[in-house]
């Protein structure tokens, strides 16, 4: 198996000059199109540009695309006079002021879920790995979610949301939460139920298209990948590539396990939400629950024990060094933790921005 991969980046548009977000009137989009055809594209909101890989074959060339692509928007970006920033939630700018972007599928979003999809602005990083059997992605789904809050705490990068310091490392899947069929998964037997589950969602006009199941993890309802959708986008390309070969890591042991007819327990939703809980509020920093040991443990040790488990796959992964750049995030702090040093260090939140826009583009 390759387990090939795709990366998704959501990334802000920025005002230079008030540090705001700001519309770009679709611009960057347009004239990004010419270049990177479709691997970029607009969001609900006018201040988003979201772009997507290409198929990955292996994380050195994830590193090269998702560096070119944030290179090319920031290019393009600055050539009509903004900058772009990659976290979780904007420090201060407010989301009643925000324009969305006309589109039949937003406006029935928006018509729909009102305030919850206005004030829905935030940014994520979403990571596919290929797997074309479903029944095997769906065990394998199973068995993720236990390891989704470690993957979460990692990528922590919105402290701040409408120019307030929420207390929260991760205050971006707090604003997600107001939507429906999003969070943790429950638990599904094979593909037909889970089937079953989404055509009587459809029957029931609960949604039009399984696309609508914005879970932390899925079958995507398109591609054969799974998604891990958890994530807020981290600040530096690293981050991202070193997330993204984390979760690549644990697909493919969790199938090597799978396919020597050995299982990873798989732990009730309400359980891992305790974790979810904890790796938002307090990232790397806090302690989670290690439900086999039944009792709290380092965070930052469970990180060690994550990258323990993935091990004996690295090698053929070729993607030892891309996992192992975990323990530089567990030293600096998450993109949560810069920031709130930042503004610690300023007591602006303009400089926060500032500090945004910089780690966005180091090092592509």
């Amino acid at each position: 198996m390759k387990f090939t991969l795709g990366i998704e980046e959501e990334y802000q548009v920025i005002d230079p000059a008030t540090r705001e977000l700001t519309s770009h009137d679709q611009q960057i989009v347009t004239n990004a199109a010419k270049v990177l055809n479709d691997q970029v594209k607009a969001e609900m909101h006018q201040a988003v540009v979201e772009v997507g890989t290409n198929i990955c074959e292996d994380i050195q060339d994830a590193r090269q695309q998702i560096s070119h692509l944030r290179r090319s928007i920031s290019n393009i970006a600055g050539d009509l006079g903004y900058k772009i920033g990659a976290a979780g939630t904007h420090p201060f700018s407010k989301w009643e002021t925000q324009l969305i972007t006309p589109n039949p599928r937003y406006d029935e979003i928006v018509n729909e879920l009102q305030d919850t999809a206005r004030s829905n602005l935030i940014f994520g990083l979403h990571v596919h790995v290929g797997i074309a059997d479903k029944n095997m992605a769906l065990h394998l789904v199973n068995a993720m979610r236990y390891f989704l809050p470690h993957l979460y705490a990692l990528s922590t990068n919105s402290p701040f949301w409408e120019g307030r310091n929420t207390g929260f490392k991760s205050f971006r899947s707090k604003v997600f939460d107001k939507f429906p069929r999003t969070g943790i998964p429950g638990i599904f037997d094979n593909y037909a139920q889970y089937e079953n589950y989404v055509n009587l969602l459809v029957k029931t006009k609960c949604i039009d298209n399984p696309k609508k199941i914005w879970w932390d993890i899925r079958i995507h309802p398109v591609f054969p990948t799974l998604e891990v959708r958890i994530c807020d986008v981290p600040l530096t390309v690293d981050e991202t590539v070193c997330i993204a070969a984390l979760i690549q890591a644990l697909v493919a042991k969790l199938y090597k396990l799978r396919s020597q007819n050995m299982n990873f327990m798989v732990y009730h939703r309400a359980l891992i939400n305790e974790n979810k809980w904890r790796a938002g509020r307090y990232g790397i920093d806090g302690k989670m629950i290690d439900f086999g040991k039944e009792k709290e443990v380092e965070t930052k040790l469970l990180m060690a024990e994550f990258v323990d488990f993935v091990d004996d796959v690295l090698d053929d992964l070729g993607s030892r060094e891309e996992v192992e750049s975990i323990f530089k995030i567990l030293e600096r702090g998450t993109g949560a933790d810069r920031q709130l040093k930042a503004f610690e260090e300023t007591r602006d939140l303009t400089k926060v921005v500032d500090f945004i826009t910089e780690q966005t583009i180091l090092g592509v």
